[in-house]
């Protein structure tokens, strides 16, 4: 017996041993990856390299743990304003002799954050520094910066795609009507499409005819930004017969990119990094290729943003408006009211700037955004919006309270409307021999029923609600726009309208970016000098590290300053990775059907104008199983 107990000590005393050295090492690994940030002062005089490595986003999303458990994929994005910042920062900066933009994983991003991208890097090179670019397939959004780009280079074996705004959205009555799935439909709203997915087989001539005119205005807009970048490129020559302008140049695509224009170049990445080398320098320890260089987030670190006079809030919605606190990477209501009730309470800020860059979502998640908005104005604190590449439904509603909201010609807003949409299951129930019954003891004892079926009096006590929601929405642009409900009801109807449109309808006062919107708001106060704070910017070192350990690698310790080839580099793996995004829009519609949600002001068509080429991260088994459970009920 004593010898039983000796050796239970001994196990127990191993495993004691073992927990703290676990516990030891996790926390040195801790340690060493926060270490991994960069310092200031490391900055060398040679290239500013920007591997745009994910989508171009007006907020990185933050990972949750159990995202990182459940394979949620990776953060990987880069933030608009961070690289419009080191772009504009190496124009004058004398140890920056070249800028260079490696899109070799780019996921695509906004029209208006192009253009953005694009002036700042007309600046850098108005500075007589080169700014060159490589890729391995340029597609539209690509294709806009390498107009800007002093040399744009091709892989040999890549090429160009310019296949311009639209595309399809997928429509699910008729697999509803085979299911014996009745879904249960509320709006108001002409033009809010939305709904279409589960009530039509195709879309409705009044979308199409908003489509149209929206892609129309997007179209021409990106055409006159490539053509005056790059006014040899022959775009007509690209876009009215991409076989035959391909087949001139005996089938090799990259040869014919070079032919129209597009780009510069053909070389592979070795290639286009001896060609930097020898404008900045070789990296005297890299191997081949290798040039001295900085990458973003380690010049960043090294700028010391200006805290000169007064501060200007800025708090950013962007990504679906949701309830609760999600985000950043969504418009989490109650995370973001919270943000602005702080700031209100502070005393600290002279004026507010909200950035919107969103869809639109929850009708609640909104209002409270919108509310808390307001309470800051009633302190006669001066609010200015900015819309980016898009401020629709949702978006919208948020924006109501502002002073003076600004624009730009290729954002995409407007989609006034609201609808809720909630299916129900008797027939198919019923198919398959189950049957409902019960006693009630009011109209609505049990209702909405999802199994035996809406009552008459649930029908229409819910567009009853959703009815006074648009007549709220409606209210809120007119008092804001200082016209009747009946002229923004005839504006509204859930349509969308292009920046410029938008504009001349009165939704917009005048056209700008964030830095118009900040020097209007910093007027408004009465400030000369004055200096933007982001509210809920600084990610805390937890949600750092969670974010280095998706990415799978630092920007610190990666070896060589171009990374490694990307995805593939042919039109045929486009395609294979649009399939993918197709498999996302068919999560993100069942979702909105069987997800339990309440009435939404969500623009459905705009996610097809915010165009992102990144493959997309394929949603977790967990994901699909709840919603298939969801599906047999």
């Amino acid at each position: 017996m004593k010898f039983a107990r000796s050796v239970w000590k001994i196990l127990v005393a191993i495993k004691d041993g073992l927990v703290l050295l676990l516990i030891l090492l996790f926390f040195a690994g801790l340690y060493g990856l926060l270490a991994l940030r960069p310092t200031p002062g490391s900055v060398q005089t040679g290239a500013l390299y920007l591997a745009l490595d994910g989508p171009v986003v007006e907020e990185r999303m933050r990972l949750r743990p159990s995202q990182l458990l459940s394979g949620g994929g990776s953060t990987k994005s880069v933030q608009e304003r961070d690289l419009v910042r080191g772009l504009e920062a190496a124009a004058g900066d004398d140890r920056i002799k070249a800028v260079v933009l490696d899109l070799e994983g780019f996921g695509g991003g906004s029209q208006v954050a192009m253009t953005h991208i694009g002036a700042a890097m007309d600046k850098v090179r108005a500075a007589k520094k080169p700014v060159l670019v490589r890729a391995g397939l340029y597609t539209d959004d690509g294709v806009q910066i390498a107009a800007h780009a002093s040399e744009a280079w091709v892989d040999p074996l890549g090429g160009a795609v310019v296949a311009g705004p639209g595309g399809s959205n997928l429509y699910f009555k008729a697999l509803l009507d085979r299911l014996k799935v009745k879904a249960h439909v509320f709006k108001v709203g002409t033009y809010k499409s939305a709904v279409e997915p589960f009530t039509r087989e195709n879309a409705s001539p009044e979308s199409k005819e908003a489509l149209r005119a929206v892609y129309a205005a997007l179209w021409e807009a990106w055409q006159a930004d490539v053509k005056k970048a790059r006014p040899k490129a022959d775009l007509a020559l690209v876009t009215s017969d991409p076989v035959k302008w391909i087949a001139a140049s005996g089938g090799d695509a990259a040869k014919a990119a070079v032919a129209a224009g597009l780009v510069d170049r053909v070389g592979d990445k070795v290639a286009f990094g001896k060609r930097v080398a020898e404008i900045v320098g070789k990296d005297p320890a890299g191997v081949e290729g290798d040039f001295k260089g900085t990458t973003l987030e380690t010049y960043l670190a090294d700028q010391t943003p200006s805290k000169d006079g007064k501060a200007i809030a800025v708090v950013t919605v962007a990504g679906e408006i949701v309830d609760g606190d999600a985000g950043p990477g969504k418009a989490g209501g109650d995370r973001i009211a919270a943000l602005v009730d702080k700031a209100s309470a502070s005393g600290d800020y002279s004026a507010l700037v909200v950035r919107v860059d969103s869809p639109g979502g929850s009708v609640t998640g909104a209002e409270r955004i919108r509310a808390a908005i307001a309470r800051m104005k009633a302190k006669k604190i001066p609010v200015v919006v900015s819309m980016a590449g898009l401020a629709a439904s949702g978006g919208y509603w948020v924006s109501t309270p502002a002073d003076r909201i600004f624009a730009e010609p290729a954002t995409i807003t407007g989609s006034i409307g609201i609808f809720a949409i909630i299916p129900s299951f008797e027939e198919a129930l019923g198919k398959i021999g189950v049957g409902t019954d019960g006693v009630k003891t009011t109209p609505l004892s049990g209702e909405p029923d999802v199994f035996g079926g809406f009552s008459p009096t649930a029908e229409a006590l819910i567009q009853q609600q959703i009815d006074s929601g648009y007549a709220r929405f409606v209210g809120l642009v007119a008092a804001a726009r200082h016209k009747s409900p009946a002229d923004i009801d005839r504006i509204a109807q859930g349509r969308i309208w292009d920046g410029g449109t938008a504009r001349q309808l009165g939704l917009v006062d005048e056209f700008g970016g964030i830095d118009a919107a900040l020097a209007w708001a910093a007027k408004a106060a009465g400030a000369t000098t004055w200096h933007p704070v982001y509210l809920g910017a600084d990610a805390d070192p937890f949600s750092a590290l969670l974010a280095k350990l998706a990415d799978g690698e630092s920007e610190a310790n990666s070896a060589h300053m171009l990374g490694a080839n990307g995805a593939g580099t042919d039109f045929a793996a486009l395609a294979a990775q649009r399939q993918g995004a197709l498999a996302q829009q068919l999560m993100g519609d069942l979702s909105r059907l069987l997800g339990g949600e309440g009435a939404q002001v969500y623009c459905l068509e705009c996610a097809g104008l915010t165009p992102s080429d990144a493959p997309p991260t394929p949603p977790p088994a967990s994901t699909w199983l709840g919603l298939l459970t969801r599906l047999a009920g």
